[in-house]
């Protein structure tokens, strides 16, 4: 147990990260999976005016499929760590994540929804942080 403890201490920073994302995009695609029509009423009508409306469809269920891919690669990464303490698994995670946060800042900078765009700045810094601790 206190080998455990002391792979938690040594690697925390990395741990912190990638279970805040863990549970950040495996709650968010698993709402998007179990709510499947309130979220695509909702972004057919955020994409209405915008060049992707036509699209809305596909690009929740491809992105639906990456948030829980990511979600669960971060947390295979907090296992990889706490059994043999290498980050890669996680550095994948990260990046991943990365890319995904990418999609949806471009996803709301088309719906112009601003405030929206911030919040995924956030998401996105930490993730970042989380590429430079991983490395």
């Amino acid at each position: 147990m206190k080998y455990l403890y002391n792979i938690g201490i040594a690697h925390a920073e990395q741990i912190l990260i990638l279970a805040f994302l863990a549970i950040t995009f495996l709650q968010s695609g698993f709402d998007k999976l179990f709510n499947w029509k309130e979220n695509l009423a909702f972004l057919n009508e955020h994409f209405a005016k915008t060049f992707l409306k036509n699209y809305v469809s596909l690009f929740l269920r491809v992105l639906t499929f990456f948030e829980i891919v990511v979600g669960i690669l971060n947390v295979l990464g907090i296992f990889q760590i706490y059994i043999s303490q290498k980050t890669f698994i996680g550095f994948v995670a990260v990046v991943l994540t990365a890319k995904v946060l990418l999609a949806l800042l471009f996803g709301q900078r088309i719906a112009k929804d601003y405030e929206g765009a911030k919040t995924v700045a956030v998401y996105f810094v930490i993730a970042v942080l989380g590429v430079f601790f991983l490395k």
